[in-house]
């Protein structure tokens, strides 16, 4: 159950994400809103934001889904993102792992203390997300600092 709500939350945010890259588009179109570049900008910082949301909730929910079928029934200790699709090698010695939601993680914890992650997924989902959200940070910023510079061109102008 909690697998179909992660994946309809990515893709609601990916739906979001363009729609409002297809908002970003519409501004090259002529009858397009004035003052366009602060409408350019927040469209856009809305378009990167729905997209760090949609990167997000699937690793969100990825950690989730693991984190819950540690546990439950029988055979689900340790972890099953930790034994499956590893070498027994690579599993020998498992003790516990460790999540996070923030950066995502799940990682294998053997009895010696080293550490290996379940997925390398997590890696670039932290990166894009991440990404994303600093780009909209930016873009947010930029929208405003435009609408300022516009405002004060407006009161200097007679």
């Amino acid at each position: 159950m909690r697998v179909i709500i992660g994946l309809g939350l990515f893709l609601a945010c990916g739906v979001g994400a363009l729609i409002a890259l297809a908002g970003v588009a519409a501004m090259a179109l002529p009858g397009r809103p004035e003052p366009w570049t602060r409408h350019l900008l927040r469209r856009a910082a809305a378009a990167t934001a729905w997209a760090a949301a949609a990167v997000y909730s699937l690793g969100f929910f990825a950690v989730l889904s693991s984190e819950q079928a540690f546990g439950n029934g029988a055979d689900s200790t340790p972890a099953p993102a930790c034994r499956d699709g590893f070498s027994p090698e690579e599993k020998e010695g498992l003790s516990h792992h460790r999540s996070s939601y923030l950066p995502l993680r799940f990682d294998c914890v053997r009895d010696d203390g080293t550490v290996y992650s379940s997925s390398p997924a997590y890696v670039w989902m932290n990166w894009t997300a991440a990404s994303f959200a600093l780009t909209t940070a930016v873009l947010a910023i930029g929208g405003g600092y435009a609408s300022e510079l516009r405002a004060r061109k407006a009161e200097v102008a007679p």
